[in-house]
């Protein structure tokens, strides 16, 4: 679930299958990320149990112990984002895999994802993330970009065709609901669905819900099980003139965890779309590509601001929508540095609609009783948000 470049170090299968047929091999180590939140995945050609011996609290190392698996000698590799190098090493019948860390960073979650969705092996995913105000190591110059929930594999890419602006003439509102996930990318993984499958789901729901009213042009950044790139959601929503955009996705931790939150553009995050404006054309706006660079950068912090703050109203509005049908996390609106959110001019929020890791919350994501009711709430949420817009504008 985090966005930006992927590095693969390609190991050689050693010789586990010699030493018993009950053995994990270690097919290979991949990293995805940045400097604020970094993915490792060691893909497997059995499953596999991890035991945390440090999770990077103490100290800049993480250290995961895997028993059952063979390797024919150490497998090490460079780093990337919070991960400055890593090594995996044979240890009396069971393998260490160390991750030396390039700043102050933590293992938020880690989960086993088995074979499925085109995917022959199983994938052991440690995702870590950045915290204190720890600078990075000097010697980290890749520069990488925005992260979010998103994959670490290589998948085809596939966005919706719409058109540049969509059409006013009808007065409705534009509003462009992203399933987080698709295709390579399942997302986290619960006891009986993927996180693509239930944002997918509740996408179509909140769509039927929201076309139901005729007040709004609702476009999907995906309607089928493909893998649409995050820069390419943003740009959906950018081209679309969108008045809102909405991620849908399912969070992971431990099965005791449970409850759905909505996230908004972090401070750290607004400091980030500038960067990002300057580096992809994606993201460009016109007003800030021409002209005086130092007009352009007020005109952008303007505009960046008043969307931050119109994306926070929107977000309380949907908390105390959603609370009634939904169990929610004792902090129920948070902020983060995530990817999707980064567009300058279009309010945004990502709703994790609850743990499809807690067998609770995974019997209601996946419950097309609970998705219609959820879609009902969200619905009422953007109608009382637009509403209150119209009342403000006539007085």
């Amino acid at each position: 679930m985090i966005a930006g470049g992927l590095i693969v170090a390609a190991l050689g299968v050693g010789a586990f299958a010699q030493a018993s047929n009950a053995l994990v091999g270690v097919l290979k180590v991949r990293l995805g990320g940045d400097s604020a939140e970094t993915r490792l995945v060691v893909d497997l050609d059995r499953s596999v149990t991890g035991k945390m011996i440090n999770d990077g609290s103490t100290g800049r190392e993480v250290v995961v112990a895997f028993p059952k698996v063979a390797m024919s000698g150490d497998m090490k590799g460079a780093g990337q984002g919070v991960v400055r190098r890593w090594t995996m090493t044979p240890k009396g019948g069971s393998a260490r895999l160390t991750i030396e860390l390039s700043r102050n960073a933590q293992v938020s979650r880690r989960f086993l994802l088995p074979p499925g969705d085109g995917v022959d092996h199983y994938r052991y995913v440690i995702d870590l993330k950045a915290v204190g105000g720890g600078r990075d190591d000097p010697r980290d110059t890749r520069g990488l970009g925005p992260a979010q929930s998103a994959p670490v594999e290589v998948a085809s890419r596939r966005e919706p065709t719409i058109p540049i602006k969509a059409s006013r003439r009808s007065g409705r509102k534009v509003i462009v609901i992203d399933a987080g996930h698709g295709g390579h990318d399942p997302g986290a993984l619960g006891r009986n669905a993927h996180e693509k499958d239930v944002t997918l789901s509740a996408a179509l729901a909140l769509k039927k819900r929201l076309e139901k009213t005729g007040r709004y042009t609702v476009i999907l950044t995906r309607d089928s099980d493909v893998y649409v790139p995050l820069e390419g959601r943003v740009r959906i929503a950018r081209r679309a003139d969108a008045d809102l955009f909405i991620s849908l996705h399912a969070d992971a931790g431990p099965e005791s965890t449970s409850g759905a939150s909505v996230y908004t553009l972090s401070e750290k995050g607004e400091g980030r779309v500038g960067k990002v404006l300057n580096k992809d054309d994606w993201l460009m706006n016109a007003s800030v590509n021409g002209g005086d660079r130092g007009v352009g950068q007020i005109l952008l912090d303007l505009s960046q601001r008043a969307t931050k703050n119109r994306s926070a109203a929107f977000a309380e509005l949907l908390v105390d929508e959603i609370s009634d049908v939904t169990p929610m996390l004792r902090r129920s609106h948070r902020d983060a540095n995530l990817m999707v959110l980064l567009a300058p001019d279009v309010p945004a929020v990502l709703l994790e609609m609850g743990f499809i890791t807690s067998p609770s919350d995974e019997s209601l994501l996946t419950s097309p009783a609970s998705q219609a009711r959820l879609a009902d709430r969200i619905g009422d949420a953007i109608d009382r948000w637009f509403s209150r817009d119209l009342r403000v504008a006539s007085r």
